[in-house]
């Protein structure tokens, strides 16, 4: 019996040593599968199992981010058929750096294999004191498992264990960031191992690397066949999976929520049942179906097996909460779980997401309530406690208390980690900042400006009243003074037996410090006696006598500071005359109070729209404005506000403003874009309204302007997007400049250049304006364009009223410099011409004059 098996080490010895000297294809079949898995292959395999093991002990989901990762990479089973993997790649996770070698191909390969070249192959163990990373010992190792042990006979690999090489080296590759090569690397499995029943898994690697590369119509297509063949189970989950996370990166969110579905349904697993359907909840949020996202949340807490997952699942079920449902069965809930084990120390948490389920129920006082009590318990998650601090300063924020809103959100910037967040909570923060600053200097003005409008008996009887508020208020405040100094052990000279300071002759408490020496010089003394002091004291301002002093600045004191309220007492401050003294009676004064108070309310409104897209709001501020009659150009800009923001989305709220523009200041640009708002969505010209121009132009030429703005109005309102509306504009601008002179024809010609300003007729517009702006003279002519004789005893004048010029046509460029219709005016002027001077140069002033543009095309 020995000598038999000692007969078949011998052989087996033979054999393997036989191998090195034949060629590949000559190769056996046994004995390389067998050495390829327990030589070098089992090695590769446990270095990405390693590397995936370090990655999911160290995963930590981000709850914040728009969706989580389904894969965690713990669930992947590198045995014998990579196939029946189902997590080992989080498709959002960002992969660290790594210091790689210089770029090389696969160490030793064949030729005709992906990555072989003519260089030395480096080893693994090279690698390994180089200091590589797993994923490329992985790599390397898989390279040497194909180079080594691959068996290729008429072209196909029959070796069948380097078909779990090359997963693991497509894997590695992957997880490096370096997708193109694990394509090449799949090219040569599709060629050379056609037949193998394993290709389904091949071709979910490749389009998890399309994915990786963001060729998403590749990926889509390689997932899409896949989903349409008869493949093993194993591979449906994991394609699934991978499918449903590549239709998220490609923003395709109701096909993945569709392929999330089948995901859960394939997968057994609780730990991926768990986290796909909290990853369908996420989905199914952002598509505002929230009774399905609030059932997907339940399911996830059903499974999950996670104590951070259930907390997480609670407070997303509470987020989706529709308001409908029984508040009640759900708060006592969720407060009775808040007080169990271990999720006593996740109160804070509970109490926020409570209330966001009171907010929802239109509890907002309740709401309000918990978010306070949750800052009172022990910070667990400092994200959430950031989204706590938002939500009271939101509440704020809607009672228009700008100073409290923005406490509270530089609040929750400083607690906050989920960066996107910050930095929307960060833009938000200096929005209201600005805001603020504008609210309370209209509202200090506006008492102001009421005050100085009272009579003096009428001053007289309000400050009475205010200083009996404030006495009031003065006397409750030293009420609660005296009552939190007796409680707290006041020093007022009593050293009996039953008070704090008896038996005390330190100047300063020990603290237990033995140490002997000065206080202030023992940072740890000083520390203790700090947070000794707040304890007893609370917050002080560092101001004499402090002891009577309020505590730090509140948001009342902010406010007041804000409104120009001093927060130091006067002696005066109950007297009368010390108050009405201050009104200011010049009307200088009061004229710029009221100029500062209407500046500031525009930017009000302003700052409405464009911060927070709040346009009631911004129109209503803005309607009030209109209402208190500030200064033309104010007033102006203020209805061009209201009608621009309006017209499209709201026209009942712009027609007012509209109205005022036509009525009160018809000559204006801004009445002018009233008429005709900006449009740049014009379809292909109608031959019925081809005809319609041919008409107006005739009557243009025949000098019946009225006619023919007749007609330009009646089609431009029934065809308002038809391609030659800029035309008709530039030619009722003309007609305008016949009528009612050149002022009127400019405004016009303005609006024309701002609307269309990259059209011909804009072009037009433009050069047009930078003639009449000018001061250039020029010769009278009639509408053909002669010159008409000039009265005895007058010379040559500036552009007037009969000088328009005759036809719309040709080009300069213009670019609009403001955001409302106003354009600037041209810098290039030039001095009128002397009548001497035009007698001797005719033919080149009417050479420079709009008179001699060529004709518009009939």
């Amino acid at each position: 019996m020995k000598k038999n098996i000692l007969f078949l080490l011998i052989m087996c010895i033979v054999a393997s040593c036989a191998t090195k000297s034949k060629k590949p294809e000559q190769r056996s079949k046994f004995m390389k599968g067998f050495n390829t898995y327990y030589n070098t292959l089992f090695n590769a395999k446990d270095a990405l199992n390693s590397e995936f093991t370090s990655r999911d002990k160290g995963h930590k989901d981000n709850f914040y981010a728009p969706y989580i990762p389904i894969l965690t990479f713990e669930d992947q089973p590198l045995g014998s058929d990579l196939g029946q993997s189902a997590a080992f790649a989080e498709n959002s996770m960002k992969m660290a750096e790594v210091n790689r070698p210089s770029e090389r191909g696969a160490p030793g390969m064949p030729p005709g294999m992906p990555g072989a070249q003519g260089t030395t192959p480096g080893k693994p163990d090279e690698l390994q004191n180089k200091g590589a990373t797993t994923l490329e010992i992985a790599e390397a190792k898989a390279q040497k498992a194909i180079t080594k042990y691959s068996v290729i006979r008429n072209g196909e690999e029959k070796n069948k264990k380097i078909f779990d090489a090359y997963m693991i080296l497509v894997q590695s590759r992957i997880y490096q960031n370096k997708a193109v090569q694990a394509l090449d690397a799949l090219n040569y499995v599709f060629t050379h191992m056609k037949d193998d029943k394993r290709l389904p898994l091949a071709r979910i690697y490749q389009g998890v690397a399309y994915a990786k590369i963001k060729d998403y119509h590749r990926a889509h297509e390689t997932f899409a066949k896949l989903k349409g063949e008869d493949i093993n189970k194993s591979y449906s989950k994991l394609m699934s999976i991978y499918y449903s996370e590549a239709l998220l990166d490609a923003g395709k969110t109701e096909e993945a929520a569709v392929e999330l579905d089948r995901a859960f349904e394939l997968n057994s697993s609780r730990k991926l049942k768990s986290r796909i359907a909290y990853l369908r909840g996420q989905v199914a949020e952002n598509l505002g179906q929230n009774d399905k996202a609030r059932e997907s949340f339940t399911q996830a807490y059903k499974y999950a097996n996670d104590f951070e997952f259930e907390v997480k699942s609670q407070i997303a079920i509470a987020k989706t909460f529709n308001g409908k449902g029984d508040y009640n069965g759900a708060k006592n809930y969720l407060e009775g779980i808040s007080k169990k084990g271990t999720y006593g120390s996740r109160k804070n948490e509970f109490y926020y997401a409570l209330g966001l389920m009171a907010n929802k129920a239109g509890k907002k006082d309740e709401a309000q309530q918990f978010f306070k009590k949750s800052l009172f318990e022990k910070v667990s998650d400092p994200q959430v406690r950031g989204l706590t601090y938002y939500e009271i300063g939101k509440s704020y924020l809607e009672k228009n208390d700008y100073i409290g809103a923005g406490t509270y959100y530089d609040s929750a910037l400083t607690v906050m980690t989920y960066e996107p967040s910050r930095i929307l909570l960060k833009d938000q923060s200096e929005y209201i900042k600005k805001i603020s600053k504008n609210y309370y200097l209209i509202k200090k003005n506006d008492s102001i400006l009421s005050l100085a409008k009272m009579s003096d008996a009428q001053k007289s009887d309000f400050f009475t009243k205010y200083i009996a508020k404030l006495k009031a208020k003065e006397e409750k405040e030293e009420q609660e003074r005296i009552r939190a100094e007796r409680s707290k052990g006041f020093d007022g000279g009593d050293y009996s037996a039953n008070s704090i300071f008896a038996k005390n002759s330190n100047s300063f408490e020990d603290f237990g410090v033995t140490t002997k020496g000065f206080y202030f010089s023992n940072m740890g003394t000083v520390s203790k006696g700090t947070s000794s002091f707040k304890q007893v004291w609370g917050e002080r301002a560092l101001s004499d006598n402090w002891r009577y002093s309020k505590k730090m600045a509140s948001i009342e004191d902010m406010k007041n500071d804000a409104l120009g309220v001093t927060s130091a007492p006067n002696p005066r401050r109950f007297e009368t005359t010390y108050y009405i003294e201050q009104i200011p009676t010049d009307q200088e004064k009061l004229g710029q109070l009221k100029k500062d108070r209407d500046t500031a309310s525009l930017g009000l409104g302003v700052m409405y729209q464009n911060y927070f897209t709040n346009t009631p709001l911004a129109t209503k501020t803005l309607y009030d404005l209109v209402d208190v009659k500030p200064e033309e150009k104010v007033m102006l800009q203020a209805l061009y506000e209201i009608f621009a923001m309006n017209y499209l989305k709201n026209p009942q709220a712009s027609e007012r403003a509209k109205q005022i523009l036509l009525t009160d200041y018809p000559y204006t640009s801004y009445a002018e874009f009233a008429r005709n708002p900006k449009n740049i969505s014009f379809v292909k010209s109608s031959e019925e309204v081809e005809n319609e121009y041919k008409k107006a132009y005739a009557l243009y030429e025949s000098e019946k302007f009225g006619e023919s703005k007749e007609v330009i109005d009646q089609t431009i309102q029934k065809f308002p997007k038809d391609a030659l509306i800029p035309k008709f504009h530039l030619l009722n601008a003309f007609n305008t400049g016949k009528t009612s002179g050149k002022e009127v024809m400019i405004l016009q010609l303005e609006q024309i250049a701002l609307n269309y300003a990259k059209t011909p007729e804009g072009i037009k517009a433009k050069e047009m304006l930078n003639y009449l702006k000018s001061e250039l003279s020029f010769q009278a002519t009639d509408n053909k364009g002669n010159a008409l004789p000039q009265q005895p005893g007058t010379s040559a004048q500036p552009v007037q009223n009969q000088n328009i010029p005759q036809n719309p046509d040709n080009t300069l460029m213009m670019q609009p410099s403001v955001q409302g219709p106003e354009s600037e005016k041209s810098n290039n002027k030039k001095k009128p011409k002397k009548p001497e001077q035009k007698e001797q140069k005719e033919k080149k002033e009417k050479k420079d004059s709009p008179s001699d543009i060529p004709d518009m095309p009939k």
